[in-house]
C-alpha cells in the first residue's frame, strides 16, 4: 500500500503529521511518499492551504492533523 503526504517545507502541521505517521508506517509497512505542493503549480492550486493532506491514490484520508481512526479504517480496508 502506498500513501502520499502532500506538504510544504515551512509547515509545522506537515512535520507533525509526518512524525505521527511514522509509527503506523513501521507497524503496517506502507510506502509513504512526501510531495511538496509548492514544487508543482497544479498541486499548489489544488491543495493551497489544505496541507498537510494524506492521500491514498485519489482518496483523501485526512488533512491538517492525522486522523488515526480514518487511517486505521483505510488500512483495514486494504488488507
Amino acid at each position: 500500500m502506498k500513501l502520499t503526504l502532500y506538504t510544504r517545507s515551512y509547515c509545522h502541521l506537515c512535520e507533525d503529521m509526518h512524525k505521527a505517521l511514522l509509527p503506523y508506517q513501521k507497524r503496517y509497512g506502507f510506502e509513504l511518499e512526501l510531495i511538496d505542493v509548492d514544487s508543482d503549480a497544479r498541486l499548489e492550486r489544488r491543495f493551497d492551504e489544505l496541507v498537510p493532506v494524506l492521500m491514498s491514490g485519489t482518496e483523501e484520508i485526512c488533512h491538517y492533523h492525522l486522523d488515526e481512526t480514518a487511517l486505521l479504517n483505510h488500512i483495514r480496508r486494504q488488507y
